[in-house]
């Protein structure tokens, strides 16, 4: 979508979400943002409106289903919501001494809980809202792990894969009327997710640079977004490959850290 002037980020207390706060705020914006943290909510809040955007806080975890709908509901009837992204979403796998033979069961429910469910209790309030005025833009982030499962990840490779299914096969159901869907995936990206990992992240970009990217690509209305094309490249090799010629190869990469919610 060309010029929306209303944008609702989740997660934007931290990463992508925070950078996309900052790359969107200008005069004549309206930014409704999310998060939990209340100190980097602030702050973002006060880094918005000093480049002159209206902003509007709300301290929210996206698990909350009934939370969001109410929220969504309030702020779109005061302000008609043009473009949503939801980015709130946490990293994790196998890495860690209570991991040893895979994830645990707390571990990859609370991975489907925010990046599957909280993705689904975002969008959903306002597929109906976007519907009866026939415009809107919804842009799910997913990631470049959605691709290809990672044996170090497993519950985040399969969350951020299946909200890469919904919302390319969202797109088409909602062309129809008008609403815009685009999926984002983006490979490694400098945020405190990533600042936990100790091993090698290839074509590492910085959360200001991806945020621009987004921003000036969901602008086509483009029905997958991914970044950096030399990483996109390689996992889609990766995925159509057969399993016994790169498993040997995934078996070797380093595990992800437990848990990080910064950006849930």
């Amino acid at each position: 979508m060309k010029s929306p002037k209303t944008i609702l980020i989740t997660g934007a207390t931290s990463g992508i979400g925070y950078a996309l706060a900052a790359a969107y705020a200008a005069e004549g914006i309206t930014l409704l943002l999310s998060g939990r943290n209340t100190a980097k909510l602030r702050e973002i809040e006060e880094r918005c409106k000093a480049k002159g955007a209206r902003v509007i806080p709300k301290m929210l975890d996206v698990t909350d289903a009934g939370g969001m709908a109410a929220w969504i509901a309030a702020e779109d009837v005061r302000n008609p919501i043009d473009l949503v992204i939801a980015n709130a979403g946490i990293s994790a796998g196998t890495g860690g001494k209570d991991m040893m033979s895979g994830e645990n069961e707390s571990q990859s429910k609370l991975l489907f809980a925010v990046n599957v469910g909280g993705v689904l209790n975002t969008v959903h309030p306002l597929i109906p809202l976007m519907e009866k005025r026939k415009r809107g833009q919804i842009a799910i982030v997913s990631s470049l792990a959605g691709f290809r499962s990672l044996p170090g990840a497993p519950s985040y490779s399969a969350t951020k894969a299946a909200v890469r299914y919904y919302g390319e096969a969202l797109r088409g159901a909602l062309k129809p009327v008008g609403v815009e869907v685009s999926v984002i995936c983006p490979g490694y990206i400098k945020t405190p997710m990533t600042d936990v990992n100790d091993y090698f992240m290839p074509f590492l970009m910085g959360a200001d640079k991806a945020a621009r990217i987004i921003k000036r690509r969901l602008e086509k209305n483009p029905a997958r977004l991914a970044f950096p094309w030399p990483m996109y490249a390689v996992v889609r090799l990766m995925e159509i490959l057969p399993f016994w010629l790169t498993e040997p190869l995934f078996d070797r990469l380093p595990k992800k850290s437990a848990v990080n919610p910064d950006n849930a």
